[in-house]
């Protein structure tokens, strides 16, 4: 019989793996979005308001790995010395463009709430133009005959500086989606931050059970807000957000596992120790 370990194994490098492969899906949407967006005007300085999500993606899919390589792969006290070095330069590249990407999300929030007016007597004439039409967040198809008899008579505006056009309805369900965006980036910011510091202070010995079950609490609380934001997608956003989301719970779940345990074997560790010393 397999034994429920490799089991329990084989399904969380699934799960990670599936992340990976989200990255790629991203890059895909983003692609799509950003040439409706920008054009060809993508350069080194808006390249994350472009492609926030697919950096976002691969710089957290890095970062999980690392996480799991210091709490279950590798043992304690290999964790010095250049091996340490390299994963906190590593580290730090990928804080640099999850920050990066954070802002992108602010921008691209600034970016669909800056729109005007749209006058025109006929939207069809757009037909076969270069304008698009919002229907989500990153979601922009050309405006063909079927858009503009749905987008005929109503209330149009323009997304500031851009060839979109979108109904009022359509920009706030954006408008929703990017405050979503930045409010998960955010909460998931404020959660490695509690993170790195209980591997740290395990890798001091400075971890006790009181600092644990206090980071428990907090991170529910935490862990809460970014399922309400998986809710959120998954009846306002696309399936690939909502999808994503719900796999970066189950990943992280892992890694608070590792933790847990990482801890509970260092106690036991310690009390054999002190049984060993007493005797």
């Amino acid at each position: 019989m397999i034994h429920p370990h490799r089991v329990f194994t084989l399904f969380k490098y699934t799960v990670y793996f599936l992340l990976a492969y989200n990255a790629f899906l991203f890059f895909q949407e983003d692609i799509a979005a950003s040439a409706e967006t920008f054009g060809d005007t993508v350069t080194w300085r808006n390249v994350v308001e472009a492609y926030s999500a697919t950096i976002d993606t691969s710089a957290w899919v890095l970062l999980l790995l690392l996480f799991e390589l210091e709490t279950a792969v590798i043992p304690d006290e290999k964790l010095r010395g250049g091996l340490k070095w390299f994963l906190l330069g590593v580290r730090a590249i990928c804080y640099f463009f999850i920050v990066y990407a954070f802002y992108g999300y602010c921008m691209k929030f600034l970016v669909i709430t800056n729109f005007i007016p749209f006058q025109i007597g006929d939207v069809c004439t757009l037909v076969g133009t270069a304008w698009n039409y919002v229907a989500d967040l990153d979601d922009y198809p050309p405006i063909d005959a079927v858009a503009c008899a749905a987008l005929q008579g109503q209330e149009l505006f323009q997304v500031s500086g851009t060839e979109l056009i979108g109904t009022k309805e359509a920009l706030d369900s954006a408008l929703g989606l990017a405050i979503i965006d930045m409010v998960n980036a955010s909460t998931w910011l404020v959660i490695v931050v509690m993170l790195e510091a209980e591997v740290w202070m395990q890798l001091k010995d400075m971890l006790n059970d009181r600092l644990m079950s206090v980071g428990k609490y907090l991170k529910t609380f935490f862990y809460g807000l970014l399922f309400l934001c998986a809710a959120y997608w998954g009846f306002e956003g696309s399936f690939l957000d909502f999808w994503d989301a719900f796999l970066w719970l189950v990943a992280f779940i892992f890694i608070e596992m590792n933790i847990f345990q990482w801890h509970e074997e260092t106690e036991e560790a310690h009390e054999i120790q002190s049984s060993g010393n007493s005797g």
